[in-house]
């Protein structure tokens, strides 16, 4: 497949294998818009590019931080009921041997 890109999608998005710009044929050839292609222009769109490809992957980074902190909360959370449960049950407990052994004792 030997598709060319356009200038909304194009074909890659790395400027160094783009196509060059070419003059149109609309314009007159002595116009004021001129084809001007200069290292520096091309070195900072290039890293533009990539820190704004790289923008996504932060955000996921920041996200999947967010979501693992907040998993670990809920673990806590959920560690601390079963302990108090633990609790409650192990004092019920506690109760019925003491009442049972005052009755043991009153007989």
């Amino acid at each position: 497949m030997n598709a060319t890109g356009t200038i909304d999608r194009p074909l890659t998005h790395d400027p160094q294998k783009q196509a060059p710009m070419k003059p149109s044929t609309s314009e007159p050839a002595g116009s004021a818009t001129e084809d001007v292609t200069t290292t520096g222009a091309n070195a900072s769109r290039q890293n533009r590019t990539r820190a704004m490809q790289l923008i996504p992957e932060a955000l996921a980074r920041a996200h999947m931080n967010e979501r693992l902190r907040e998993a670990e909360q809920e673990r806590r959370a959920a560690r601390l009921a079963a302990a108090r449960r633990m609790q409650r049950r192990a004092e019920r407990a506690s109760l019925r041997a003491r009442r049972a052994l005052a009755m043991a004792v009153m007989q």
